[in-house]
């Protein structure tokens, strides 16, 4: 998730294991290890543009990894505040573990998958159950630690945790309710899903989107379950990548194919052409609206690149206003 939410989470962890008058500097050696994963991104290369995908959400994220990273983390932050604010290096480096435990958890929420088991499995877990941004998950969990920290308050640090295991336990029900409405939409089209997956909408629990994969096609549409009438927009539908039918130009091999495989190791396998760039393969799944296939990232290969090239990692996010103003409608219709 965004790291102003990771380190609100991380921050309530910590407190936990915090007297109620040391809130405050509590407060910033958690939030600070509930962020420390996401330094990954730092981990990239010149020439090969995927590399930060493949270590985002890596061995940073891995819940074997805590205990070593979180208190390395622990370990820095004693070394910058210890003195000046009179802390036992045992408690910094507890109050780090502990807001480092909750990052990889919760981007596990998330859709984009996080290598939880590194190194013993490579698998990306995907909850589905929130959007990677959500305010009303983040803001009354930030309102609740403000009066904690002010008022010295354990029952307002309670209160903030407490409501976001409920919104987590909300968006695991409306994934659920997501996932039944898009077993219908398929069994009233005659379609057989190979696989089915609800994802939510951006920043909300509200709206969500449905994917499902045919033999040979993904098929999206966005539905609105439960939280009262429940609403179907149809979407649309984009042919599957076949590789050597699609691009049989690209050598068996070569660094382009090779850079496909890894690509779709990180998008599950849902990978489409974009049919508005020629030779750009797209991870089908993320869309500003969810019942459209306007993917927000792909690779771009050419038939002109030498066999050791790397591909480019490029990004689509126009009409993002637009995009917002239609789903705000969805939302609330």
């Amino acid at each position: 998730m965004d790291p102003i939410t990771q380190g609100a989470v991380g921050a309530a962890a910590a407190q936990l294991a915090a007297r109620p008058r040391d809130f405050a500097k509590v407060a910033l050696v958690g939030a600070l290890g509930g962020m420390a994963p996401d330094l990954d991104i730092f981990i990239r290369s010149g020439t090969d543009p995927l590399l930060a995908l493949e270590y985002h959400r890596q061995f940073t994220h891995s819940l074997l990894m805590i205990p070593l990273l979180g208190g390395i983390v622990g370990l820095a932050l004693y070394g910058l505040l210890g003195r000046r604010w009179q802390l036992d290096w045992r408690q910094c480096v507890l109050w780090s573990i502990l807001g480092y435990a909750t990052h990889g958890l919760l981007d596990g929420c998330t859709s984009y998958g996080t290598q939880l088991l590194w190194p013993l499995s490579d698998r990306r877990f995907a909850w589905d159950s929130i959007s990677v941004i959500d305010p009303l998950f983040t803001l009354p969990l930030l309102l609740a630690l403000g009066f904690a920290i002010r008022r010295r308050s354990r029952p307002w640090l309670l209160a903030g945790i407490a409501w976001s295991a409920c919104y987590l336990g909300l968006g695991f029900i409306q994934h659920e309710r997501a996932i039944a409405m898009g077993e219908a939409i398929a069994a009233s089209r005659g379609d057989q899903p190979l696989r089915l997956e609800a994802k939510p909408s951006f920043g909300n629990l509200v709206v969500w989107k449905v994917i499902y994969e045919t033999a040979d096609a993904f098929h999206v549409d966005a539905v609105k379950p439960g939280l009262g009438q429940e609403t179907i927009w149809p979407g649309d539908s984009v042919v599957k990548l076949d590789a050597p039918r699609h691009l049989p130009w690209l050598q068996d091999n070569s660094q382009q194919w090779r850079d496909i495989q890894r690509f779709a190791h990180f998008s599950d396998g849902y990978l489409a052409l974009d049919e508005q760039h020629a030779w750009r393969v797209v991870d089908m799944r993320y869309s500003l609206l969810p019942q459209q296939i306007q993917a927000l990232w792909g690779i771009q290969l050419s038939p002109e690149r030498g066999e050791e090239a790397h591909v480019d990692y490029v990004t689509q996010r126009s009409g993002s206003r637009e995009a917002l103003d239609q789903l705000l409608a969805m939302i609330f219709h």
